[in-house]
């Protein structure tokens, strides 16, 4: 009889959580994983092979799932239930009617260019690790179209504040910080991945971010803390989360805005009452684990004391307020999936 690495991972942290007794942080964590990923798994359509829970963005909601199996360990090309899940979920994305003949990924979901970028980033991960040969030319093929339209839209005529972002549609004359991290991360992951993508498209992104920062007064020993706005300058807990994570994923790891924004959160935290709680979760997660030291160490306490009182038994989490909410539970449970496998290390993208 075969065993899959990660069905005996799933296994033993479902053992694990039947015996008595208290246990290890690091096996909560995993054991939680282990009920998000049977969570998503049973809200996947039996027909099309989307995972959603049927309210919107269903192409985008998928690929948000498909990029939290994966950040637990699972593959396309696993001979397991999770492999043969994610397989169906990328035929789901893959269908010709989801993207566009410009590549466009967000105009028959309603997602936008959120749900644009945020499908990109899944397949540039994806490259390579489809269920078999077909499936990866077909990843190849329409990640490549969709990188293509990224690079068009951040070339559309922008004043000097605006240019190097991205915004809700390809053709968007203005920029704010959340879509423009979405394409960022989409484009770095293609680069990474082998797929040419110019070194000025992701310059330029970053000099959006960075003309979007704002220095604190107060100080951290030699650092001035500091943080990122939306659309101006600005120190919201969110898109200082959010650039934190674009700028060091681009390369940008020692510099003022990192420092200022990593002290900034390290000083700040992350709270319940967030309006956007998963989302800056998952950014803050990401984020300050690229930054290292005592700030992926205090992220990494932080994060699982908030997120695992939250879980339902049955595996789920969802949004805390209105907003959230409406994403559904299939998009706070990626989202709380993604802020708690940065230990894993298995989605290339936020390796450090």
């Amino acid at each position: 009889m075969w065993w899959h690495k990660a069905t005996v991972v799933t296994i033993v942290v479902l053992v694990q959580s039947w015996l008595p007794g208290a246990l290890h942080a690091e096996d909560k964590v995993d054991e939680a994983m282990a009920r998000a990923t049977q969570y998503l798994m049973s809200t996947q359509d039996p027909v099309t092979g989307g995972i959603h829970n049927k309210m919107r963005h269903e192409t985008a909601m998928t690929s948000l799932a498909i990029l939290a199996m994966a950040a637990c360990g699972h593959q396309p090309a696993d001979p397991t239930p999770e492999g043969q899940s994610m397989r169906k979920a990328l035929a789901f994305v893959l269908r010709p009617e989801a993207q566009g003949k410009d590549g466009y990924f967000g105009d028959n979901d309603g997602s936008r260019m959120y749900g644009h970028g945020i499908t990109t980033l899944m397949l540039s991960e994806m490259l390579g690790m489809g269920g078999d040969t077909a499936q990866d030319e077909v990843i190849r093929t329409k990640c490549r179209l969709a990188i293509d339209l990224i690079l068009r839209s951040q070339k559309v005529s922008k004043n000097d504040s605006n240019r190097g972002g991205w915004r809700y549609s390809p053709d968007s004359g203005d920029s704010d910080m959340s879509v423009t991290v979405w394409q960022t991360m989409a484009l770095r992951a293609a680069k990474n991945s082998g797929l040419d993508v110019p070194k000025e498209a992701i310059d330029d992104a970053v000099g959006y971010i960075r003309r979007l920062y704002a220095p604190d007064t107060e100080t951290r020993g030699a650092v001035k803390l500091g943080g990122f706005g939306y659309q101006t300058k600005g120190r919201e807990i969110s898109t200082t989360a959010e650039g934190l994570l674009a700028m060091q994923v681009c390369g940008q790891y020692d510099t003022d805005e990192v420092k200022g924004a990593s002290d900034r959160l390290l000083k700040d935290g992350v709270r319940q009452g967030e309006r956007w709680f998963f989302y800056t979760t998952y950014y803050y997660a990401q984020g300050m684990y690229q930054r290292g030291g005592k700030h992926a160490d205090e992220a990494k306490r932080l994060v699982s004391e908030l997120l695992l009182p939250l879980q339902s038994r049955e595996g789920w989490w969802e949004g805390i307020n209105g907003e959230e909410r409406q994403g559904g539970k299939v998009y706070a449970t990626a989202m709380a999936v993604l802020s708690l496998s940065v230990k894993n290390h298995f989605l290339p993208i936020y390796q450090r």
